[in-house]
């Protein structure tokens, strides 16, 4: 079994994490082509993937989990850009290193860094359980 880490958005939507480069993969593999992925523009962050359902207010939900769970929110603590993708605008180079994807369409959320800070004061309050 896949290991993924996992949220609840506020409408009840269960997204999706990856942990590393080969748990991003998988989610990437066992995504369905409507489904709706998330990365950050910088490398170093999980993709997340909110199903073919998600609400705009699901997608800005996730956005903040993505950006909380990168490299570049850990390393700056600042507005995190992420990019938001359907699977089936994504492909895989049979030599591309693990989790590495190119992506054909997408748009961009900019995540406010007082948005993360809110959400891990309800993650240290236990107010969210991430599936960890």
């Amino acid at each position: 079994m896949v290991n993924f880490r996992a949220f609840v958005t506020s409408s009840g939507l269960r997204v999706f994490g990856g942990r590393d480069a080969e748990n991003n993969d998988k989610l990437v593999w066992d995504g369905k082509p409507n489904d709706v992925m998330l990365h950050t523009s910088a490398p170093g962050s999980p993709f997340v993937n909110v199903g073919d359902s998600a609400t705009k207010s699901d997608i800005k939900e996730a956005a903040v989990f993505c950006a909380k769970f990168s490299q570049d929110w850990r390393d700056s603590k600042r507005d995190v850009v992420v990019n938001v993708f359907v699977r089936k605008d994504m492909d895989k180079d049979k030599k591309a290193k693990s989790g590495s994807w190119n992506v054909s369409k997408q748009d961009k959320i900019k995540v406010k860094a007082v948005d993360v800070l809110k959400y891990e004061k309800v993650l240290r309050s236990g107010g969210i359980s991430l599936g960890e």
